[in-house]
């Protein structure tokens, strides 16, 4: 676990994104919606940071869709409500997200994340994420899963 990263500046950005809905696959859907309208919003964006922290988010969101919530059950009372909380902006160097959600805490250390073996089927999203954000932080916090991520803008 670490400790919150300089992205979580992104919460009191006047011009950012923000959703929260239910943590379920669709979600997928709705946060590459918001990416694209980010994109459209800021075409100063370069494709290779647009590339970098797309995937990065839709990685962590999509590790948070798949393991946070697997030991639930759906006819265990007051499980009902795991939700998903994603705010991305952008400034003038950097684009920034924050990603919560309710779900199970996980043991883990970000300094020690690697690329799996060539054959290995799963376990590529956090190597992926960290290698191409310039921070990437975990920290669970009051019963929620925190992520921020920071990606460094490229100057043309």
């Amino acid at each position: 676990m670490t400790e919150p990263g300089p992205a979580r500046a992104v919460i009191a950005l006047e011009n950012r994104l923000s959703l929260s809905a239910p943590a379920t696959p669709e979600i997928m859907d709705l946060v590459h919606a918001m990416l694209e309208h980010l994109w459209i919003s800021n075409p100063d964006i370069s494709d290779r940071d647009r590339i970098r922290f797309e995937m990065s988010v839709i990685e962590i969101l999509g590790n948070v869709v798949e393991h946070a919530y697997a030991a639930d059950h759906v006819d265990v009372p007051g499980q009902d409500g795991r939700r998903f909380e994603i705010v991305i902006g952008v400034t003038d160097t950097q684009l920034m997200a924050h990603l919560g959600d309710n779900g199970l805490p996980t043991a883990l250390d970000l300094s020690g994340v690697a690329m799996p073996d060539v054959l290995a089927e799963s376990g590529r999203g956090l190597a992926l994420a960290t290698a191409a954000l310039d921070d990437l932080s975990y920290e669970r916090a009051d019963g929620r899963n925190l992520w921020d991520l920071l990606c460094l803008r490229a100057s043309e």
